[in-house]
């Protein structure tokens, strides 16, 4: 059980956590939610150790271990399976030490082998990166090759795979799209052990936890259930409060009245002491407070003659090779359309030639004359000048705006006066997600495209930005792996496959049900031009090739000795003796296991080989 005992903890004087305390039963799935900025990453941070408490205690099981991903797995030539598997540190060990390891030690080595389930490591490596977006050629190439947002990816897989006592994830859909946060929504659910998971995504918490431990007013309270059960207990507590609070505000306005009639009448003044007494005495029922009002104010644009866009056979690609073909689509400007299909299809890069960020390769865009079209992607968050204010980016865009109408705009997008002129550099990750919108649709676009904007953005947040979406008469392209906002937002879904694109007729749980089940196996040709371009391989990137091959041989070999030597064992006749019966299954069983383990690193050495063969060829 994890146990947290009447916890004090202070930033700069400013209490984050007061007497607060919740016991976590072992085995538990657990989402943590709360304002930005409550103390919820804190939290982690003291459950880790990395920080130390002012008061009160946070107790674990002896020897528990604890994992969490704190940041990205640095850029080296270490293949991503190789990564994820040196991330369980146990079986790195018992592995090396089994080399030199003989008689009754060598036993024991294997016995802890068989325990952790070493053997099966590499096929369960592949399925979670495989989950998290990784083709099993890309499982082979080194961590270099990958943005950070995609080194990301591997250290969750790494952590996902060494298989803590207590899991600690902090957003971790934050850097998935929708198909890794539904593999990782369904991996959790199946987790052995203890969970907490901090996320904004209401999804997740309705399916893959089952409490809500609740961080507010620096105290912690813990539901149970969804996300949906704890919203709706809380609506239900806050209700009861307010009542509560309202009766008692009678409650003392009588008694005081009371007093302030009789206390100068003698023969009513015990009487009126008696109830100055009372209203001494009456703890104050606070009426609970009210989260400010989360907004998104999108400006509308004018109405133009349907279709706004219009696309006849035409393709779109990267370096003159075409990531999709033969797009025959048409937009109008009451549409809501979310783009379906697994990573690396081209969601994105179908929104960027719908956004005018990359020219047609063939076919034919047509498009109104007076289009005004807003395109919002993560990375437009990390491109923000970090040393300006809010107000001076909207102000490059607005020269002669006078500053308290650009406050105005910016405060229809929850940025107040004091983030207005706040250095981009000091805001959350959520306020320059809101600035981003803000200059997306400054000039009242005809046509939205959103690329994950969730991202950052709490519960709150992302309902203002439904609300939003909702009452917005422009066209709006959607790609999100949150699956509330598009149930919310969207009622057209487009499927992003095979370098086509399509209407998907059924609904998102349909969609959601076919991906758990692995129906969807698309070929996936043009993925890398998402990720790492595919360009001629450089001699050092044809030297890691060979380097990785060298790596598969070694593995077999590794595996081959580990085989002989099992079998040595099998070999021996005392093994088949009456009363080893047991003993005798349970070497078998290893032996099963370690052939199983060949027959994959062999066919990792044959993609290896069949890779490197391909780029001296071309």
């Amino acid at each position: 059980m994890l146990r947290i005992t009447d916890i004090s903890y202070s930033v700069a004087g400013r209490p984050l956590f007061e007497g607060a305390s919740a016991a976590i039963p072992s085995g538990h799935k657990v989402g943590m939610v709360g304002r930005n900025g409550a103390g919820k990453t804190t939290l982690f941070k003291l459950i880790r150790g990395e920080l130390v408490l002012d008061g009160g205690s946070i107790d674990l099981p002896s020897r528990a271990r604890i994992g969490g991903v704190a940041q990205e797995v640095p850029g080296s030539e270490v293949s991503l399976l190789d990564t994820v598997l040196a991330a369980d540190e146990e079986r790195h060990t018992l592995l090396a030490e089994a080399d030199g390891a003989t008689g009754h030690r060598m036993a024991e080595i294997q016995t802890r082998l068989q325990d952790i389930d070493a053997w099966s490591a590499e096929a369960r490596a592949a399925s979670i990166l495989k989950g998290l977006g990784f083709t099993d050629a890309e499982q082979l190439m080194p961590c270099s090759a990958f943005s950070g947002g995609w080194r990301m990816r591997v250290a969750l897989a790494g952590v996902l795979f060494s298989q803590p006592d207590v899991l600690l994830l902090d957003e971790p859909t934050n850097y998935l799209d929708l198909e890794g946060a539904l593999w990782l929504e369904s991996y959790l659910a199946r987790y052995p052990h203890t969970v907490l998971i901090i996320s904004h995504d209401r999804e997740l918490l309705n399916r893959a936890v089952g409490h809500i431990l609740h961080l507010e007013n620096r105290k912690l309270t813990l539901y149970t259930g969804g996300y949906d059960d704890f919203a709706r207990a809380r609506a239900e507590a806050r209700a009861v409060q307010m009542a509560a609070a309202k009766k008692q505000e009678l409650q003392r306005a009588h008694i005081q009245s009371f007093v302030d009639r009789f206390k100068a009448k003698a023969s009513k003044a015990r009487q009126a002491q008696s109830r100055v007494k009372m209203l001494e005495k009456m703890t104050p029922i606070r009426m609970p407070e009210d989260a400010a009002r989360t907004v998104f104010t999108f400006p509308a644009p004018d109405q133009l003659s349907p279709p706004i866009l219009a696309l006849e056979g035409a393709a779109v690609g990267y370096d003159g090779r075409a990531v999709l073909k033969k797009l025959s689509l048409r937009i109008d400007q009451d549409d809501r359309i979310a783009l379906l299909g697994r990573n690396g299809e081209g969601k994105s890069t179908l929104s960027k030639l719908l956004a005018d960020k990359l020219d047609v390769m063939e076919g034919k865009v047509t498009a109104s004359s007076k289009l005004r079209v807003g395109y919002f992607a993560q990375h437009q968050v990390d491109e923000l000048h970090v040393d300006e204010t809010p107000l001076a980016h909207i102000q490059r865009m607005r020269p002669g705006v006078t500053p308290p109408k650009l406050r105005a705009v910016l405060a229809g997008f929850g940025l107040g006066a004091d983030q207005a002129e706040t250095e981009v550099g000091r805001l959350s990750g959520g306020q320059k997600a809101r600035l981003s919108l803000c200059l997306a649709t400054l000039d009242a676009p005809h046509l939205l495209i959103l690329d994950e904007p969730t991202n950052h953005l709490d519960i709150e947040s992302r309902e203002a930005l439904v609300e939003a979406l909702t009452a917005y008469s422009g066209a709006v392209i959607l790609v999100s792996h949150d699956m509330h906002l598009l149930s919310m937002a969207a009622d057209r879904l487009w499927l992003v496959k095979d370098g086509a694109v399509a209407p998907y007729d059924d609904d998102l749980e349909s969609y959601r049900t076919m991906l758990l089940r692995g129906d969807d196996k698309p070929a996936r040709p043009q993925k890398a031009k998402e990720k790492p371009a595919k360009k001629p391989l450089s001699p050092e990137q044809l030297k890691e090739l060979r380097a990785e091959v060298k790596r598969c041989e070694a593995r077999i070999a590794k595996i081959e000795e580990m085989r002989g030597k099992l079998a040595k064992k099998l070999a021996d006749p005392e093994l088949y003796e009456d009363g080893r019966v047991g003993e005798l299954a349970t070497w078998q069983k290893k032996y099963a296991e370690v052939m199983e383990g060949l027959d994959r690193a062999e066919a990792m050495w044959v993609s290896a080989s069949e890779k490197l063969e391909g780029a001296q060829a071309g």
